[in-house]
């Protein structure tokens, strides 16, 4: 089962600038890094988890500097198969940071990134969002489906959205 969605926390803005301020200490100078995921929603609920996106010049260079991440506490061991993917944890092993690396080339397109302007822009849709995640925390309590695949009709449903709203095609938006 998912951790427990929580209220919006104020602090965690900060908590994205001190990750982000660390990636980009021990990253490539041109990497850009930005807070995603609903801890970026200003009131959304949400697991108190930190996401980040970060666009690189090509994903060469997330192996190029993956010591130095390693050595700075950042590790390999997410199911996301369409981008790579760095977690820190904290001492007692639960997640605390998410990084997903994007290349320049893919940066406007981006599907968390889409999502988080959508949901910040449209009220009603982060309303609606915000209610598919607790009913998907209730759907994998009961063994009814996991906490990704629940929401994740609510989340094909805004990134279409969005990208239609960009002149983009339609994706799938599941990235495991």
């Amino acid at each position: 089962m998912p951790r427990m969605l929580v209220p919006y926390d104020p602090s965690w803005p900060a908590q994205f600038a001190a990750a982000a301020a660390q990636l980009a200490e021990v990253g490539g100078p041109e990497w850009v890094i930005e807070h995603i995921g609903s801890t970026a929603i200003p009131g959304m609920r949400a697991k108190p988890v930190i996401d980040l996106a970060v666009r690189v010049p090509d994903l060469t260079d997330v192996d190029r500097h993956r010591p130095a991440l390693e050595a700075a506490g950042w590790m390999r061991g997410s199911g996301v198969r369409s981008h790579p993917v760095l977690l820190r944890e904290s001492g007692g092993g639960e997640r605390t940071h998410i990084a997903h690396f994007f290349p320049a080339a893919d940066w406007d397109t981006v599907n968390q990134r889409l999502l988080r302007d959508w949901l910040r822009e449209h009220p009603d849709d982060a309303q609606r969002y915000s209610r598919a995640k607790c009913a998907a925390v209730a759907a994998s309590a009961r063994g009814q489906s996991t906490y990704n695949a629940a929401k994740g009709p609510a989340i094909q449903e805004i990134v279409d959205r969005a990208r239609r709203a960009r002149g983009l095609p339609p994706v799938d938006a599941s990235d495991k």
